[in-house]
């Protein structure tokens, strides 16, 4: 009797073992999966932000840092004394706006030229699958909330665009794109003008070193073979 009753004790724990095995997997199964899935989404995330993205700004190695320094000093003093003679002459410039994206890089507001610039190349879509990819990369971007790169936009403006995203038009961005101008044109521009990027070129002197933030890519432009992007002038 002794004996039935010692081997039913150990049967029992030994069914205890295995459903508590089976919780421990089934419950790491599930976790596992939630991991999967959050890393598919950021996954697709990253990809959708390669439509604004310049691929120069993501390689920084020393060489390419001293080319790029190199490139800055070309400038003459009499084209940087037009950049300062309003804010649409410098963004018209390639190197004026290759100076004040460098700017801003040190402000830590390099998303406000980015979005802009991204605006621009938007606007001169055709192919109607490319203006749903490229207003939906923007709007993933920069817009929605805690966006990786949102910009300053009022309520009201940022409501527009959500609604209109699922049907983009080439102008669906027109008045974010202008909010921001207003913004980079009253505010950066004025303390760009003072700053010593700027002051350094009018004089002539040699161009001072800075602290730029460096971008990862998780991706290559092949991933979006499909994407006719002009993904060369996106910052």
């Amino acid at each position: 009797m002794e004996t039935s009753l010692v081997f039913f004790s150990q049967l029992n724990m030994c069914e205890s073992k295995e459903k508590t095995f089976f919780k421990l997997i089934h419950g790491s199964g599930k976790e596992e999966a939630s991991k999967e899935a959050k890393l598919r989404a950021k996954e697709k995330r990253n990809r959708l932000s390669l439509l604004v993205q310049k691929p120069e700004f993501h390689e920084e190695t020393h060489s390419s840092r001293s080319g790029h320094l190199a490139k800055e000093t070309r400038v003459s003093p009499e084209e940087a004394v037009i950049w300062g003679e309003s804010f649409d002459k410098l963004l018209s410039h390639k190197d004026g706006l290759e100076t004040f994206t460098r700017f801003l890089k040190t402000e830590f507001s390099e998303e406000n030229i980015e979005f802009w610039i991204a605006c621009e190349d938007f606007k001169k879509s055709k192919d109607p699958q490319q203006i749903i990819l490229k207003a939906k990369a923007i709007y993933e971007k920069f817009i929605q909330n805690d966006a990786p790169q949102e910009v300053n936009l009022d309520f009201h403006t940022k409501e527009v665009i959500t609604k209109s995203i699922t049907q983009p038009t080439l102008h669906c961005f027109d008045a974010a794109q202008s909010r921001v101008y207003q913004l980079m044109e009253q505010d950066s521009y004025t303390r760009f003008l003072k700053s010593d990027i700027y002051l350094d070129l009018i004089e002539g002197r040699p161009q001072r070193p800075t602290n730029l933030r460096r971008r990862s890519r998780s991706f290559t432009c092949t991933e979006f073979q499909d994407v006719k992007s002009d993904v060369a002038i996106w910052l």
